[in-house]
């Protein structure tokens, strides 16, 4: 089962930032209530990085113990391990020593200093994905996402999920190496659409009036070989986070 899409508007980027900081907040406190621990998966790009900016400045933050929430990443970049490209990197600095995350639980995908391909960064993730899926005794390959955060390209792209590419049409819940991205890098590891629609939150963070015709794509269900946001469904909920300039006048 899926949610249907809602969207919500915000006047600018930082209130954007800010309201989805205090979300992520709220589930991840509710995930570790009922459980114990919490599971996150994060975007890049700059909204992605201005909302763990917000989180990191919170008066909040406190409310979570952060040695208990998983981070996982949706997509990442092939390049050197320190390569500001990354996402890891971006987010790391976004959220300096802000939040008291437990290494072990910081779940980045290799880089092109640990692996030759992709596709063996790509596999390594495979692997640790299952692992924490024993760890929680699923029958799946994954572990339980709680929260799952996008951001959604001026084509309609989401993670490295690129329009035309066959990656979009896969059908298993897993991770790919993905080498012929039509944005630079051209290597980079990505989540596949059944593995980021089996969390049971994704929200897509979108700022700016260059992805409005993506926006009104998404929203309309157009086919996903064209905007592959269009189909992300959550298990539970599904948020168009947006700036108003995202949305028709």
């Amino acid at each position: 089962m899926s949610a249907e899409l809602e969207t919500i508007a915000h006047p600018d980027k930082e209130s954007l930032a800010a309201d989805t900081a205090e979300r992520v907040l709220d589930v991840v406190v509710a995930a570790q209530e009922d459980r114990g621990g919490a599971s996150v998966v994060l975007t890049g790009g700059s909204m992605g990085t201005a909302v763990l900016a917000a989180l990191a400045s919170s008066a909040r933050r406190e409310e979570v113990d952060w040695a208990r929430v998983d981070v996982w990443w949706s997509d990442e970049r092939f390049v050197a391990g320190d390569s500001p490209e990354r996402n890891s990197v971006q987010a790391a600095e976004a959220v300096g020593d802000a939040l008291a995350l437990n290494p072990d639980r910081v779940h980045r995908m290799g880089s092109a200093d640990d692996f030759d391909a992709a596709e063996d960064a790509a596999f390594d993730y495979r692997r640790e994905l299952a692992a924490a899926a024993d760890a929680e005794l699923r029958t799946e390959a994954f572990p339980r996402f709680d929260l799952l955060l996008l951001g959604l390209g001026p084509d309609g792209h989401v993670a490295s999920l690129f329009p035309g590419l066959p990656h979009v049409h896969e059908d298993d819940a897993t991770v790919l190496g993905v080498q012929d991205s039509p944005k630079p890098p051209p290597e980079r590891v990505s989540m596949t659409l059944p593995m980021i629609n089996s969390a049971e939150r994704v929200w897509f963070l979108v700022a700016g009036a260059d992805k409005a015709e993506a926006v009104a794509a998404v929203r309309a269900g157009a086919p996903v070989e064209r905007t592959p946001g269009a189909g992300v469904r959550g298990t539970e909920e599904t948020l168009l986070l947006v700036t108003e300039d995202c949305l028709p006048g």
